[in-house]
């Protein structure tokens, strides 16, 4: 059986899946080779300005090692953060007959892609786009270098239709290109979660004919969560309210704006939430918005819609233009146009049509899972090795 090493920088509650799926497929003998090391597993995370330790097993029913990271300040933020210098004498000892990176930005995956070029196929997984890419000579420099990069890469596995733009500007042709989705554990989100759903709707007073507009993340300012607040008190919609569900670096200036505002009774906020708890946080919401700035992609988008949410986002969101679709199940506003997201917001508050779209949503979603993503990654891997 062929041998596929896998690069990654650690356990991600959205990966283990795909790998799990992969052995027990048993089409590809599979190594995952974590970079960031076994001990800095449980690290501060900036974004959420907290310690994240998942609740959900991310490290069975696949086969794995730690590499020995010896960078001075470990992390999955910089370049300079992973640093292993036995990854390539590891995977070679391993015999792998195909390497499969997820992301490049990292000194040792970097080193790796570049060693085995023309040794071995080179197979690559990201969710780049071309957002907020500006006409700079700096950009223009950064392009260039990144077209050498990927051209040391065989075949790369697109998330969406920005990602695929993305790479085509790197200079991959469609040959080189697959289809891979970004895709969630649907199932769980599905589950009905009616009785935790409406005791926290409940909790938040939020009666049953009122509509809850959830945020879910990071409150950092890529995800533009002030931005939401304060379009939301402009609304000017009393059967609604806002939850913020997540911690950051800008949770305190938040609370003390929402202090201020008329609406300062309606807007809510949770602490950070685990993975399991979030299939009945979802469900407690009549509508999911995501207003980032910019989002390579947005998982949180596939939770809500397998939790049957109705969607409303930024047109800076990288799933926008896969997964919402006007008149159907909610709706993209244009970044930063405080007008556009009222006058969305505006439309999309009506129980029944957010209801109605929230089905339209659960059956989108359906597509965009684990077998979809796996069965293409290793159909193609396979056609090379």
């Amino acid at each position: 059986m062929k041998r596929l090493a896998i690069i990654c920088t650690h356990p991600i509650q959205y990966y283990a899946p795909i790998f799990k799926l992969m052995h027990e497929r048993n089409k590809l003998k599979i190594k995952v080779f974590y970079t960031l090391g076994e001990n800095n597993l449980n690290t501060f995370d900036p974004g959420f300005n907290k310690q994240i330790c998942w609740d959900i097993p991310l490290l069975e029913g696949y086969n794995f090692q730690f590499e020995k990271n010896n960078a001075k300040n470990p992390n999955s933020q910089s370049f300079w953060g992973i640093k292993t210098p036995k990854l390539i004498q590891n995977i070679m000892d391993w015999q792998a007959d195909a390497l499969l990176v997820f992301g490049w930005a990292y000194q040792s995956h970097l080193k790796s892609v570049i060693y085995f070029k023309n040794k071995i196929p080179i197979f690559f997984r990201g969710d780049s786009t071309l957002f907020n890419k500006k006409n700079s000579l700096k950009n223009s420099i950064k392009i260039f270098l990144l077209r050498l990069i990927y051209k040391h890469v065989d075949h790369a596995f697109y998330v969406g239709e920005n990602s695929k733009a993305y790479y085509k500007k790197l200079g991959l042709k469609n040959e080189k290109l697959s289809f891979a989705p970004h895709s969630i554990d649907n199932k769980r989100f599905a589950e009905n979660q009616f009785v935790k759903a409406t005791a926290l709707r409940e909790k938040l007073g939020v009666g049953a004919e009122e509509i809850l507009i959830l945020f879910a993340g990071k409150l950092e300012p890529v995800k533009n969560p002030f931005f939401l607040l304060n379009t939301f008190e402009k609304l000017d919609q009393q059967n609604c309210h806002l939850v913020f569900v997540g911690n950051g670096p800008l949770e305190i200036a938040l609370k003390a704006q929402k202090t201020g505002l008329k609406t300062a009774s309606k807007v809510h906020f949770l602490d950070f939430q685990n993975q399991l708890a979030m299939p009945s946080i979802y469900q407690s919401c009549d509508l999911f918005c995501l207003p980032s700035k910019s989002e390579t992609w947005g998982l949180a988008v596939n939770e809500a819609m397998a939790a049957g949410k109705a969607i409303l986002v930024s047109n800076q969101v990288g799933c926008a233009v896969d997964l919402v679709f006007e008149g159907k199940n909610g709706a993209v506003f244009q970044s930063e146009n405080e007008a556009d997201l009222v006058h969305k917001l505006q439309q999309l508050c009506q129980k029944s049509l957010l209801k109605t779209y929230g089905a339209a949503s659960a059956q989108i979603i359906e597509s965009w899972n684990f077998d979809h993503t796996v069965t293409a990654m290793q159909d193609k891997i396979l056609s090379y090795v």
